[in-house]
């Protein structure tokens, strides 16, 4: 028809209007039949009629002889060739069927959907449902009453995009994407929900399917526990502290890879009151924190949990956000008021079981495994009316409600909380009043509201064990509140017993009666008990139990449930007689450390420690019985944080602390459960603390849900069942290239001392660290590591550590005074040429830096390096050192870590000379004029000394590496990219690229100076013939490397001249990583790689000198620096995997450093040395760490040889004294 068609026109009219190419034989051969399937996209219709007037214009528009039409009475969606026309598809699939694929050939439709505009409601897209609710069912009836073969149904698209001309401005997403954000958070759409569930039921079932059978889920096997013994005083779990309190940082924060058992059970948590709503929906009764949050003033901002997440009307969005998780659980609540509104089984509200019965169903179907609260603090009003807690007629009330429960929802509950947070109920309900019902009784309510807790819990405990346990096999427990405490000191046994006691008040006095003897711990009556009698009360504050209720309580748990998200510093403390409180009947004092991070509320810090150490405390207090961790998480105070690093450090490191619990401990760890699903009503706090994976909109009447960062990640260790070690991060054995150079570096300034001796000259370190509150306790370098008295005390360490080369700097004023060749020291130049001949009698190749930041004074009176003249004055200093050193010094490098002389020493001031009047000017001038003088040095030697000396010269750089913080957001990638170049790229991009900054640094330092009203730059300019002099100024890349940190876009105020407001990228590191003596020096091999094959691949693969690479501590002298070990070890490693895996062009390595010194403005407080030095010795004795043995093993063995080959000979022990 086709071929017919254009043929017929082409006659007609008097020129070719269209031409269609002819196939040969063969190549309609090769085409036909070229499908398995058919793939139709389709979505829209039009009518058509005959054409009446011939057109003979050119174009695929004249052939065919019609015209198209729409009906206006069909919908039209927000782009105009698409209106609404359901019954096109079925026609159409006949159409195809009938035409071209019969039986033989399946139809995919692989793309139908309708677009909606950027106006109006984006996420209640209520055209969008029905579109697919009318054509879905087209396509069904194809199947069914047409007989078509369709196998597939595509819905275009995922989410909005990019659509062609139209932008953005046409969404044909199911989940909207808010652009406007850099982290594109991705909402679901009323229609997600709705195509879910089409999804989910494989179409458009005729009637509601029968309740679906429970599947068969890993849930615990109710087992008795043992009885045991009441708990000593302090209580045998006392071996936690002493086995977790003494370990170092290193042994505490060492992050452990590993996954936890098959069984394993992974959830998240929620409450009823926290994110139901319908308040008063249905039926459903008002509850004690109804009325509470109805009087303005109670909780914060006046927020209630009237609506909440609404998610009494959301069952099927709950369930969308929980199977995206993949998790195995979702534990909630049931409220009370919802299912009996007066408290009582005379009134029973079908409309609230109804809920639960939906919401459980739905699990169920999704092979979620439902953990159901009884009680979580919604208590009916009618019941708080005649008493509440306080009467012993809730014992019966609630066990009648939990009867209830098991015998409606049983046949599919497997596992029950009765109470949540007993602890918290009484000590703020009825304690402090806080909370609702408001009791202000500290001394004695909480204790009679404890016991009755107790009472209720046993009773139902017991209806469930006679009645459900053997038909419906489920376990039951309750779920304290527990927060570690950790002594304030360790060694003193009144602060362990302390800690201990806390702990019994908190955790025991409802875990005591039940995992061991029926009564409360011995310490609370005891200290209960005394106080009451000094108190002059007849009798102890603290209720008793009879013999009969002690065996009724004792083992009414199957598994041991908490709820946990933070650790206290306790000590002893003699508290006050009077008023009576349950909080001075501890004795204890309560603190928090300052430095643990802070979270939206004051008392939630975050310190995951203290989680593997609860964890150990309740496998020796309760005899290791099936753990559950029911809520852990961490609050923000932030309307929006979908971008949430700091929840997933908080997750990252607690479920490590978590898994250490269970692999390295022996715990019998069974389940963890993340706190919470979705932002939600935080009590008194209101809506201000989120804790959600999950982000609410509580503004939007949809309370839309958008995944966090922290639900991505989340789902990601539920999918690998912990935290598995990464491919890359696996230990690589191996060896570095033959001749590859092991070094280990120092600085003159930092060692020498003798800062007046023979002769030398004042340099800018004397000045600075002469100068009051400049150094950490006023420390200087006069006297330092007296290097300048002993060389061979230095040399005899470095033949001990056999490394082949040493990096030592030259005192710029020891050799010339004034810093002018006016005048040259001799003296001071004769002690670089003793030690040079003592390295080279060692066989020690030296590696000289000819500045290491000490600046002569003299020269910085007229400007250091603001003054071009410096460019000069730095050259004939070269040109003496060369004349007389050069022949016995074969590498060289011109200046160390250019960056911290132009940012620390003239941008922020906190190094020499300590200039920081003009953050956006100096350090840029001072880099320009540290370029040319590195440029004019290389340039001197390579043409003068070179071809008589035959050694390299470069230049050190040093440079963090940069991560994204949220590698999924683009800002931050580019802000990561943004740090390296001003960072490395500063001094590398000219020297190792084209002899000029990197454009970023030009256009950003241009824009930014242009938008203050400058007319140029403050970045100054290389001309043309100056760029040609710096380019490819090198021998080699000299690196100096510590650590990596996370980065993220931050824009600064106009107005703001300086360097970091310039570059715009702001820094953190992950909580994680583990730390060091210095506040900026985190443990991450990992980066060390990265920056060895940025390098390699920025700059064109130079040969790589690492010429500084080390880990500081602080405190006393340990010989065995593990910590240090262990970073070497992994730096090293990760530079053996950029030799061997990614072709880096590495020739040396320099461990930083010989030995403990002068560390610059922080004085002698953070320690770096493979030699400790006693600087409160005169003598100063140097005494080797075990570390220094470990390099001298990897240099010995060049690398790290495979075990699994037999034991190496470079390992073998060197006998001592040797």
């Amino acid at each position: 028809m086709l071929k017919a068609q254009i043929q017929d026109v082409n006659q007609q009219c008097s020129t070719t209007v269209a031409q269609l190419p002819v196939f040969t034989e063969e190549e309609k051969s090769l085409v036909k039949g070229t499908a398995d399937f058919f793939g139709l996209s389709h979505y829209t219709s039009r009518l058509v009629s005959a054409g009446t007037v011939r057109m003979c214009t050119p174009g695929y528009e004249s052939i065919g002889n019609f015209s198209l039409h729409v009906d206006p009475s069909w919908p039209q969606a927000a782009s105009s060739w698409i209106h609404v026309v359901p019954w096109g598809l079925r026609r159409l699939l006949k159409f195809v069927s009938q035409e071209y694929t019969g039986s033989k050939i399946p139809i995919y439709i692989a793309g139908n959907g309708v677009p909606t505009g950027d106006t109006g409601d984006l996420l209640n897209d209520t055209l969008r449902v029905d579109y697919f609710r009318q054509y879905i069912d087209e396509a069904l009836k194809a199947v069914k009453l047409d007989a078509v073969d369709v196998r597939s149904f595509i819905a275009r698209s995922l989410l909005d995009g990019f659509e062609g001309p139209a932008g953005y401005s046409l969404k044909f997403g199911l989940h909207h994407v808010n652009f406007e954000d850099s982290n594109r958070p991705r909402t679901p759409k009323a229609s997600a929900y709705f195509y879910s569930s089409v999804i989910r039921k494989n179409g458009f079932p005729s009637q509601a399917l029968s309740r679906s059978t429970p599947v068969v889920f890993d849930r615990p096997v109710p087992s008795k526990l043992p009885s045991l013994p009441a708990s000593e005083v302090p209580s045998k779990a006392k071996v936690v502290w002493q086995k977790f309190s003494s370990q170092t940082a290193f042994e505490r924060d060492m992050y452990f890879y590993g996954t936890f058992p098959e069984d394993f059970t992974w959830g998240v948590s929620s409450s009823a009151h926290q994110i139901e709503g319908g308040w008063d929906a249905d039926g459903k009764g008002p509850s004690i924190w109804d009325n509470f949050t109805h009087v303005p003033g109670n909780v914060n901002n006046n927020d209630t949990g009237d609506i909440a997440c609404d998610s009494y009307n959301k069952v099927e969005e709950d369930i969308y956000m929980l199977r995206a998780l993949g998790v195995k659980n979702y534990r909630f609540s049931l409220s009370w008021p919802r299912i009996f509104p007066t408290g009582r089984n005379n009134s029973i509200n079908s409309y609230g079981v109804a809920y639960y019965n939906r919401l459980i169903d739905g699990l169920i179907a999704n092979n979620i495994t439902p953990i159901v609260t009884l009680y979580h603090w919604d208590l009916p009003q009618a019941l708080q009316d005649i008493g509440g807690w306080e009467s012993n007629e809730l014992i019966d009330l609630f066990d009648s409600f939990a009867d209830f429960c098991f015998q409606t929802f049983g046949d599919r509950v497997k596992f029950w909380i009765t109470i949540n947070e007993p602890n918290v109920i009484s000590r703020l309900g009825y304690g402090n009043g806080l909370f609702p019902p408001n009791v202000k009784e500290p001394g004695s309510a909480p204790y009679r509201v404890a016991h009755i807790l107790l009472k209720a819990h046993a009773r139902v405990y017991h209806t469930y064990d006679d009645k459900y346990r053997a038909s419906q096999g489920g376990v039951i427990a309750l779920c304290p509140f527990i927060s570690w405490a950790e002594p304030k000191t360790p060694s003193d046994p009144r602060d362990i017993e302390a800690a201990d006691r806390y702990l019994q008040f908190l955790v025991g006095w409802f875990t005591h009666p039940i995992f061991k003897n029926g009564d409360y711990p011995e310490v609370m009556k005891w200290k209960v008990g005394n106080r009451s009698e000094l108190q002059n009360l007849p009798s102890s504050r603290l209720p008793v139990f009879t013999a009969e209720e002690r065996e009724y309580i004792r083992g009414t748990a199957d598994v041991f449930c908490f709820n946990t998200y933070s650790a206290k510093i306790v000590s002893h403390s003699t508290t006050r007689l009077r008023p009576f409180s349950y909080e001075y009947d501890q004795e204890v004092s309560v603190t928090v450390d300052s430095s643990w991070p802070s979270s939206a509320l004051s008392d939630h810090r975050p310190v995951a420690w203290g989680l593997r150490r609860v964890l150990n405390w309740i496998k020796e207090e309760y005899g290791n019985p099936p753990i559950y961790i029911i809520e852990n998480g961490v609050g923000k105070k932030a309307k929006s944080d979908i971008d949430d690093n700091a929840r997933i450090f908080y997750y990252k490191t607690y479920i490590d602390e978590a898994l250490k619990a269970y692999k390295v401990d022996g715990v019998n760890l069974k389940g963890y459960n993340a706190w919470s699903l979705m932002d939600n009503f935080e009590w008194v706090d209101g809506y201000d603390p989120r804790f959600g994976l999950h982000q609410i909109d509580f503004d939007n009447p949809n309370r839309p849900r958008t995944p966090k960062r922290s639900a991505v990640y989340y789902a990601e260790i539920i999918r690998n069942n912990g935290i598995p070690l990464p491919k890359e991060d696996e230990f690589l054995y191996g060896e570095f290239p033959k001749n590859f150079s092991w070094s280990v570096a120092t600085a003159a300034y930092q060692i020498e001392g003798g800062w007046r001796a023979d002769g030398k000259g004042l340099s800018i370190w004397d000045k600075y660290s002469h100068t009051p509150l400049r150094i950490g306790k006023d420390a200087t370098g006069d006297v330092a590591c007296d290097s300048y008295h002993r060389i061979e005390e230095d040399v005899e360490m470095l033949k001990s550590l056999k490394v082949s080369h040493y990096r030592f700097s030259i005192s710029w004023s020891r050799v010339l005074p004034d810093g002018t060749t006016r005048y040259i020291n001799e003296k001071g130049l004769n002690y670089y040429e003793r030690l040079i001949d003592a390295l080279l009698a060692a066989n020690i190749m030296p590696q000289v830096t000819l500045y290491h930041w000490d600046l002569p004074q003299a020269l910085q009176d007229v400007g250091g390096w603001e003054n071009d003249t410096i460019v000069q004055r730095f050259k004939e200093y070269a040109e003496v050192l060369f004349q007389r050193l050069g022949d016995k010094v074969k590498f060289w490098i011109t200046l160390n870590e250019p960056y911290n002389t132009a940012y620390l020493g003239y941008g922020v001031g906190t190094a020499a000379p300590g200039v920081s009047v003009r953050p956006g000017r100096a350090p840029y001038v001072v880099g320009h004029n540290l370029i040319k003088a590195h440029a004019e040095v290389w340039h001197l030697y390579n043409e003068t000394f070179r071809a008589r000396q035959g050694g390299l010269i470069s230049i050190t750089i040093n440079s963090d590496w940069a991560e994204p913080r949220n590698p999924h957001n683009q800002e931050d990638i580019e802000a990561a990219r943004r740090f390296m170049q001003f960072f490395l790229g500063w001094f590398a991009h000219p020297i190792f690229k084209n002899g000029d900054y990197s454009e970023v640094m030009k256009r950003r330092i241009q824009e930014r100076s242009l938008a203050q009203g400058l007319s140029k730059s403050r970045l100054p300019e290389f001309t043309e013939s100056e760029k040609q002099r710096i380019k490819g100024t090198y021998d080699y890349f000299g690196l100096n490397h510590y650590t990596t940190v996370l980065t993220y876009n931050l824009n600064y105020p106009k107005g703001v001249k300086s360097y970091d407001s310039d570059r715009g990228v702001a820094t953190v590191t992950d909580r994680s990583w583990l730390g060091s003596g210095s506040l900026w020096l985190k443990v991450t091999p990992f980066g060390f790689r990265k920056i060895l094959r940025w390098i390699k691949e920025e700059y064109n693969n130079p040969p790589i000198y690492v010429t500084e690479n080390g880990v500081s501590e602080r405190g006393a002298f340990k010989f065995n620096d593990t910590w240090r070990m262990h970073y070497y070890r992994t730096y090293i490693n990760e530079a053996l995997k950029a030799v061997v895996l990614d072709g880096v062009n590495l020739r040396g390595y320099t461990a930083w450093t010989l030995m403990d010194n002068l560390e610059w403005a922080v004085g002698y407080e953070e320690k770096f040395g493979l030699y400790y030095v006693n600087f409160s010795d005169p003598a100063l004795p140097r005494h080797p760490r075990a570390s220094a043995k470990y390099y001298s093993q990897i240099i010995n063995c060049n690398g790290f040889p495979d075990p699994a080959t037999g034991p190496h000979p470079c390992l073998e022990q060197e006998p001592e004294g040797k």
